[in-house]
């Protein structure tokens, strides 16, 4: 099984990746598969916080151990641990000193295909700019960030893109 997820870097402008990954994958490996599809150096401390659906954080998973609080590690946290079919989005925030901060939305559970590897970057869209862009989210609305698999075709492209 495969969890399908855009990734939508905070700023103004349409920024984002949509990567496909092994529901058995770690957050670890979501971490990675991030900062490779953005290109990002990968050399900074990083924590994925579950939200609600207006993206409020909740529980913290750390790429290591740096809160007071105890919380889950990325290693140790798989995929299908988190995302259900009631949780489906996430924050991610890079670098703490500047802030790079991502929506995650798990779009859709699907059957793996024989031949692709995965993790698997299937559609780009958006140049990352060389330094972390001005906040955008302010605890955003729904239609701010549309994930919908409906509207992806407003994007540019179709169901038959994701192989």
């Amino acid at each position: 099984m495969i969890y399908r997820f855009r990734i939508v870097l905070d700023a103004e402008e349409d920024i984002f990746r949509d990567l496909e990954l092994e529901s058995s994958s770690t957050f670890e490996d979501l971490h990675n598969t991030i900062i490779q599809s953005f290109g990002l150096s990968g050399h900074e401390m990083a924590t994925f916080y579950v939200t609600d659906n207006e993206w409020k954080q909740g529980e913290a998973i750390a790429l290591t151990d740096m809160f007071e609080e105890p919380s889950r590690l990325m290693e140790q946290t798989a995929l299908h641990d988190i995302f259900t079919e009631e949780q489906k989005t996430a924050l991610y925030v890079y670098d703490f000193l500047n802030m790079w901060t991502f929506f995650v939305t798990c779009v859709e559970e699907a059957e793996s295909v024989s031949g692709v590897s995965y993790p698997h970057l299937v559609f780009s869209h958006g140049i990352v700019p060389d330094e972390a862009p001005p906040k955008q989210y302010e605890q955003a609305d729904e239609e701010s960030y549309d994930t919908d698999h409906e509207s992806w075709e407003d994007n540019g492209y179709s169901d038959d893109e994701w192989y």
